[in-house]
């Protein structure tokens, strides 16, 4: 079967003479981008806002604002992003860490992560590499 190249959405890249394995997600993020329809926003630099503070006090209160909000596949893009963070992303470990903690939420919460979508839009390519 020779030398495994791709597990659970996970590219393995090695170079055997200079002792370096690389762990690339980029088809997977290319597939996140695709499922939240972000394939051709514009990318960013940094994955979170200067200055971003998010609170339990700007979360909904009015069934009105919740209602509108409960479409919003929050839930699934806060799992798509912990699985890319843990296997090959760990530079969105503090901007996932911020957007993951409120299950009441505003535009302005769901504008951060898709924020962190186009984080990764710009940087499908980076190579998680050990030596």
């Amino acid at each position: 079967m020779g030398e495994a190249r791709y597990v659970l959405g996970v590219d393995i890249i090695r170079d055997r003479p200079s002792k370096l394995l690389g762990l690339c997600q980029k088809a997977y993020i290319e597939k996140v981008l695709g499922r939240f329809r972000m394939h051709y926003s514009k990318h960013v630099d940094t994955a979170v806002e200067k200055g971003l503070t998010l609170s339990l006090e700007q979360c909904p209160t009015i069934e009105d604002d919740k209602q509108k909000m409960s479409n919003v596949p929050y839930a699934s893009a806060i799992g798509s992003l912990m699985y890319a963070m843990l296997c090959t992303r760990p530079d969105i470990y503090f901007a996932v860490g911020l957007v993951s903690c409120y299950r009441n939420l505003r535009t302005a919460h769901w504008q951060d992560v898709k924020r962190i979508i186009r984080y990764l839009r710009g940087t499908t390519g980076l190579v998680l590499c050990y030596q």
